[in-house]
């Protein structure tokens, strides 16, 4: 048999780009939009188009994805922001407070081209243009809804920046929020209890917007105003990359997040404070946890620190693992940037305690908590180690990491890429040895491991309702 006919006749006559959005894990309030038993959803599945309401033959293809602790967003090619899962905040910016187990249209950002988004534990921000814009409008503006942002409703947000800012990326933490602007500038709201706002102070209760003015490159020198191009928040502690490839970080770092030998208000950072460990490192990407930092050097390199009490750092379980003191307190947790994958890493993200990274050569890797399956393919509640996640087909372009979930998107961009997008939608036990033939001898190696993996699971998911069903019939017997 040969392509044309495993794909049953399919011609394409051209070549539009098409993606897919592979999502799993933890599904308590519908964030993973599948339905299924909890063995199910530990395999990452790509959502259906008709999920989303798209007509047929409408050519749509996704550019972002977020995730939030029990609620995800996707964005589409032609401007639309989808939302799905918990609510309870408001988080899904329909207004309502009720949870959705699948997609939605936000509505309410009809008349803006949606760019990105970003998920926090239960709020959204997104990054958008009108639809209609004479010039005279920034082509980047912020939206912000949920827990602390005023609105069930996505609604404008200037903050402390002047109208019309271009905003370039927006972070959204546990209670703390971060925009950057095409400048450089980051402004901050939200709780500071910890820090989290680079105020040099704590704060309670929620505090407005301002702008970051102080970054201690040395703790002898004076701190200076610096030119920033990539943030990301954690739950407690936020983490910047600048012009010129440092990594800044400050927030609670009682775990280690921080990635500093000692801290200088307690267990807190109040302003942001350089990584010294990382000198002569330039990194380009960064991603905050729960209590754990991952960072990307431009040579493909991948650190880590804070917390490993759920193998989210990939340093192994607590019996080999480099624990050390931290203001008096022996706790499992490296306060030192540590060298996990020494080259090849492509993108990193960090969820509440797991990791995912994306490599040069198109494979998935994960660690960390694991008892949903969001971290690996392992049974196994803890992944200690990175661990191949080989269920998604495409060039990888996103990867997002909530509290138990994960997503994927992946592009298909050429010819072959399309077959294998079409046989990864068809494949099934009956002819997932044949496909997976097919895909080794042309190359496909991720179709490849996807039908590897899916006989797999089949078998043993046979097993497991051979033995339900054995189990039933005795109980009933004894009856």
């Amino acid at each position: 048999m040969d392509m044309d006919d495993m794909l049953g006749g399919l011609r394409v006559a051209s070549l539009p780009t098409k993606s897919a959005i592979y999502i799993w894990g933890y599904n308590h309030s519908g964030q993973t939009a599948r339905k299924g038993k909890e063995c199910h959803l530990r395999i990452p599945k790509s959502l259906p188009p008709k999920l989303f309401k798209w007509q047929d033959g409408k050519n749509l293809r996704w550019i972002d994805v977020a995730c939030g602790r029990e609620h995800t967003a996707a964005v589409a090619s032609d401007g639309s922001l989808y939302t799905w899962g918990a609510n309870d905040f408001g988080q899904l910016g329909d207004g309502t407070e009720e949870s959705a187990k699948e997609p939605q249209k936000v509505n309410a950002l009809e008349t803006e081209f949606v760019k990105s988004v970003s998920c926090g534990a239960h709020c959204t921000a997104a990054v958008a243009e009108p639809r209609e814009n004479d010039g005279t409008i920034s082509s980047s503006r912020l939206w912000v809804w949920g827990q602390n942002q005023g609105s069930d409703y996505p609604r404008l947000f200037w903050g402390a920046f002047a109208p019309n800012t271009v905003i370039r990326q927006v972070s959204c933490g546990a209670v703390h929020v971060m925009a950057l602007s095409e400048d450089g500038l980051l402004q901050a709201w939200g709780y500071n209890e910890y820090g989290q706002l680079g105020r040099g102070c704590t704060s309670e209760g929620l505090q407005g917007a301002r702008v970051l003015n102080a970054y201690a490159r040395f703790l002898d020198e004076a701190p200076e105003l610096l030119k920033i191009v990539r943030v990301s928040c954690g739950e407690y502690h936020t983490a910047a990359i600048s012009e010129n490839g440092e990594v800044y970080t400050w927030g609670l770092g009682s775990m280690g997040q921080l990635g500093h030998c000692s801290l200088q208000s307690g267990d807190k950072e109040l302003i942001p404070r350089r990584v010294v460990a990382l000198d002569r490192t330039v990194l380009r990407d960064v991603s905050c946890g729960g209590v754990h930092s991952c960072a990307v050097a431009e040579d493909g390199a991948l650190y880590a620190w804070g917390g490993g009490h759920a193998g989210q750092l990939g340093l192994g379980p607590q019996s080999v693992f480099f624990s050390c003191a931290l203001n008096g307190s022996d706790m499992l947790l490296r306060n030192i940037p540590v060298l996990v994958i020494p080259s090849g890493v492509q993108l990193v993200t960090c969820g509440h305690s797991h990791t995912l990274v994306s490599m040069k050569d198109g494979r998935i890797y994960g660690w960390g908590y694991n008892s949903y399956g969001q971290a690996a393919n392992e049974k196994s509640t803890y992944a200690w180690f990175p661990s191949p996640v080989d269920w998604c087909v495409g060039e990888v372009r996103r990867l997002a990491a909530g509290g138990g979930h994960s997503a994927v998107l992946t592009d298909a961009c050429s010819l072959k890429e399309l077959c294998e997008f079409k046989l990864a939608e068809t494949v099934n036990m009956s002819n997932a040895l044949l496909i997976e033939d097919v895909a080794s001898r042309t190359g496909g190696d991720a179709l490849a491991r996807l039908c590897e993996k899916l006989r797999e699971h089949m078998a043993d998911q046979g097993e497991c309702e051979l033995l339900e069903n054995q189990m039933i019939e005795r109980v009933e017997a004894k009856a």
